[in-house]
């Protein structure tokens, strides 16, 4: 029989590397297709300044464009940025308590928020090797803390497994680590491994799989002593009279592997995801805040862009000022670094080269969507032991994160009861993008109940975000693929005459603050080398 033809996506092929080779070899793929990338950042840019009166516009005051103008200004160039909505930084926001928006529909979005929790609609979370992000939140004074990625405690769940009843991540991982050391040790005593392994390798493989894998003197992985003291104990080592200890069950091979939980793990094999992970105190809003402080004497609000002009000797913006009443004003500066979405300025009249108009236009915006929910207590805490980390699931709310910070403290609390983007071959967060933000809430409330049945007695308010209805945005972040690389990623990136693109669309690490902050960098300094050529 012929087998027929195996094609995986990128996402697949990706997931089998992962499976197979582990995280670094995983992340390698990663960073040659696009989807992840290290840090190239080596420290602060060393700019040679501007020949005298020279002026920078810079279009967007996110996390890249407040970036830019604070080096360029330390650097003696005369900068000002036009921002379009009436707040700074971006993508990278917190929502709290009394805070409104309008999505694109007419929708409030509304957080009712009574405790100190928040929801980051964006960017939530920093990897240790992105240095530029830690770099300048070391240099403008921003606190981090510990964001507990991982947690044993928290569940792995399936609607159609284990009849609904969610698995503990720790139980999963350790349970199919036994079993896999199990059959391999099987395989080895059969001299099924002969050839790949020698005498003296085997003996040592053996004896190390039956520590790794909790094996018996039978290398059967059952339920023991050794066991509970890594899987856990049904009943705890107590003290005093208490019960005798009782460790914990291991669920068989077959129902596990049915189960499709395994899979839920794969997730933490990304090098991007690699604890330790941070987060700012507070929110991710304290780092826009940061560059802010150093930067908002130049930015103009509410100016929104419609025109892109370029000459030899210039660049001439358009925008319409909101601050007074939307009549059209005009800005001039030498040069202009444009940190606008490609979504939305695809849509503006910019002069440029057809190939840099092309690039614009090639990329599509990834759709994303986010749920939170405040409850009375935290009783994933009280009831469930589960302090910081995430739980999976194969229903369409997929993310259930809980707060890294309030440890066992009373009182409200929030989880992020949803989220996904649409990669991977979802497509939950179109549904949920078609929702009104009371319809969202609803929805994480009916699915999360599945899994928290503690939901309907301690929720007390939620709030929510969809990316393609944020019309400063109109989508979460560039989602490039290999061939659109190929053939747009170096012309978007170059300097087209007097005008330069910056920002996450503009990196190998989209959808994080490092590719935002590291595109930025590289503007700057290849337009300072330009300058002074």
């Amino acid at each position: 029989m012929t087998m027929p033809p195996f094609n995986p996506s990128r996402r697949q092929l990706l997931a089998m590397i992962g499976q197979v080779a582990g995280a670094a070899a995983m992340y390698q793929a990663m960073t040659s297709l696009g989807f992840a990338g290290e840090s190239g950042y080596t420290g602060e840019p060393d700019l040679q300044g501007p020949r005298e009166g020279r002026r920078v516009l810079i279009l967007g005051a996110g996390i890249a464009g407040m970036a830019a103008a604070y080096e360029m200004r330390r650097a003696g160039y005369e900068v000002k940025i036009l921002e379009y909505q009436d707040r700074q930084g971006g993508r990278c926001l917190t929502i709290r308590g009394g805070d409104r928006y309008t999505e694109m529909g007419g929708h409030e979005i509304a957080c009712d928020f009574e405790g100190d929790g928040y929801l980051n609609p964006g960017p939530w979370r920093l990897p240790v090797h992105h240095r530029a992000v830690m770099d300048y939140c070391r240099k403008l004074g921003v606190p981090i803390h510990p964001f507990i990625i991982k947690n044993n405690k928290a569940f792995l769940h399936s609607a159609n497994a284990f009849d609904g009843r969610p698995q503990r991540i720790g139980h999963v991982e350790k349970d199919m680590r036994g079993h896999v050391s199990e059959l391999l040790a099987k395989s080895l005593h059969q001299g099924a491994l002969d050839d790949a392994v020698s005498a003296e390798d085997r003996e040592k493989l053996l004896e190390g799989l039956r520590g790794w894998g909790v094996l018996d003197s039978d290398f059967s992985y059952s339920v023991s002593d050794d066991l509970g003291g890594v899987r856990g104990w049904d009943i705890r080592p107590g003290g005093g009279l208490m019960a005798d200890r009782k460790p914990s069950q291991p669920v068989d091979l077959s129902p596990l592997l049915q189960s499709g939980l395994w899979e839920q793990l794969f997730g933490f094999n990304s090098y991007s995801f690699e604890p330790p992970m941070f987060e700012p105190v507070g929110g991710m809003d304290r780092i826009a805040d940061a560059f802010a402080r150093e930067v908002s004497d130049i930015v103009q609000l509410n100016a929104r862009v419609t025109r892109i002009a370029q000459g030899e000797d210039g660049v001439t913006v358009t925008y319409e000022d909101g601050g007074r009443g939307g009549t059209v004003q005009e800005e001039s500066a030498d040069w202009c670094i444009c940190t606008i979405p490609l979504s939305v300025l695809v849509q503006l009249d910019v002069d440029c080269s057809d190939a840099m108009q092309k690039a614009i236009a090639a990329v599509p915006y990834a759709s994303a969507f986010k749920v939170a929910l405040e409850f009375r207590r935290r009783f994933w805490e009280q009831d469930e032991g589960i302090y910081g980390g995430i739980s999976y699931t194969d229903l369409p709310l997929v993310q259930i994160a809980y707060p890294s910070y309030g440890f066992l403290s009373d009182g409200p609390a929030v989880v992020q009861g949803a989220y996904d983007t649409a990669t991977g071959g979802r497509t939950f967060t179109y549904s949920w993008s078609t929702m009104t933000p009371q319809e969202r809430i609803d929805a994480a409330l009916a699915l999360g109940r599945r899994i928290h049945p503690q939901y309907d007695a301690e929720f007390m308010s939620g709030t929510s975000w969809v990316w393609h209805r944020v019309d400063w945005s109109l989508g979460c972040y560039g989602q490039w693929t290999e061939e659109l690389r190929d053939a747009h990623y170096k012309t978007l990136c170059e300097i087209d005459n007097r005008l330069v693109l910056a920002g996450e669309h503009c990196s190998h690490i989209p959808a994080w603050l490092e590719g935002s902050l590291l595109s930025a960098l590289d503007a700057i300094k290849r337009l300072d080398q330009r300058e002074n050529a």
